[in-house]
């Protein structure tokens, strides 16, 4: 499975399952119209900075909408398409509905960048930092997760998003730190 580099931006959480079953990427869900909270933009935007974003939205109305919040909010996004007739299925036109071949084009159309970089957190660094493992590591992750902007995850989730978003073991120890 090719791993992409930047951060794909989709409606809702079936379109998450649907990309997962395309490519490795992290994936962040907007959940509609809920886009235009400024909370879920920002972390749209910290993505942008830190590993690129590709708008991959339902081919419709509403999938257009979506796009131009986060256009106008975080101009330098590229965007990836599905076609209405790849995203349809018993009358219902999504992202969700597309075949990881399509899926797969649409970001092969949009030039994404293969990951190439080297992890630098393990499940060993999670143990060691407490964000598995310990009984306060839900809460821990979900501070560290608010202060570093790469949001709350599982444990698993979690170790992918440090090394998604590049964050240095620096960063880490300066965010648990900050914790009260």
């Amino acid at each position: 499975m090719i791993k992409i580099m930047e951060t794909i931006v989709v409606e809702g959480r079936d379109d998450v399952s649907a990309v997962k079953r395309a490519v490795d990427a992290e994936v962040i869900e907007v959940n509609g119209f809920a886009v235009k909270k400024i909370k879920t933009l920002e972390k749209i935007k910290f993505a942008a900075e830190k590993t690129g974003v590709i708008v991959l939205c339902d081919p419709d109305f509403a999938g257009e909408k979506i796009r131009n919040t986060i256009e106008n909010y975080v101009p330098n996004v590229k965007h990836a398409y599905i076609s209405r007739k790849e995203g349809e299925k018993n009358g219902d036109i999504g992202v969700e509905n597309a075949n990881p071949e399509a899926i797969l084009k649409a970001l092969e159309n949009a030039r994404f960048k293969i990951s190439e970089k080297e992890n630098t957190f393990t499940t060993e660094d999670m143990f060691y930092y407490s964000l598995i493992g310990s009984e306060n590591s839900k809460d821990l992750r979900q501070k560290i997760g608010s202060i570093l902007k790469i949001g709350y995850a599982n444990g698993k989730q979690f170790l992918n998003k440090l090394n998604h978003f590049q964050i240095t073991k620096e960063e880490l120890e300066n965010a648990l730190k900050n914790i009260d």
